[in-house]
């Protein structure tokens, strides 16, 4: 009778994080490939659009999981604890970006132009630029619940954990982000 180890890649994210513990390289490798996107799209929507920052945001991460994996209680789950993690890296940058407010954040609008119809691509292009200007212009715990629910896709009790708020806060801010989005990007509303 053969027994069948199951492969890494069939391992929790929390059985991962208690071989790191134990010194496998191969456990930090498989949390990373499963991450490593999810984490550098999140920093991107919530760090205006900046994507070396998200790329470092990314490493730096990682870089206290390898250091302190003790810090992670297996009792709970690793996606909802990294996402507050990755949360409360951004607000501890919004903190040193407000020291200094004169710094100016742009939006790449660059889109590789093709022969075909050029036209919607420059509406989807212009599209894109003004959604991500109006998502700045939201406050960070409404652009925050509205990422973390939209653009990452986790639902609204993992929200609620990751933000350490009531499922009810989250649907009230996802509501205002919404009905702000809407409203600031009406003008594309698609006409009958």
């Amino acid at each position: 009778m053969k027994f069948f180890r199951k492969s890494i890649s069939d391992w929790s994210d929390e059985t991962l994080m208690q071989a790191l513990g134990q010194g496998n390289q191969s456990a930090f490798t498989e949390l990373y490939d499963r991450y490593a996107g999810k984490l550098k799209g999140y920093f991107r929507n919530m760090l205006w659009r900046d994507d070396e920052k998200a790329e470092d945001f990314v490493h730096d991460l990682f870089a206290k999981i390898i250091q302190h994996p003790e810090l992670f209680d297996t009792s709970r789950s690793f996606k909802t604890w990294l996402f507050s993690v990755a949360s409360n890296m951004c607000k501890n940058e919004y903190k040193r970006m407000e020291v200094r407010k004169n710094t100016v954040h742009g939006v790449d609008t660059s889109f590789a132009a093709s022969n075909e119809n050029v036209l919607n691509q420059v509406q989807d292009a212009q599209f894109l630029a003004e959604f991500e200007e109006k998502l700045q212009e939201l406050d960070e715990k409404h652009r925050s619940v509205f990422t973390l629910r939209h653009l990452d896709g986790l639902a609204l009790k993992e929200i609620a954990e990751i933000l350490d708020i009531n499922e009810g806060t989250v649907k009230s801010r996802l509501f205002y982000a919404t009905k702000f989005l809407a409203n600031q990007l009406s003008v594309y509303q698609l006409t009958q």
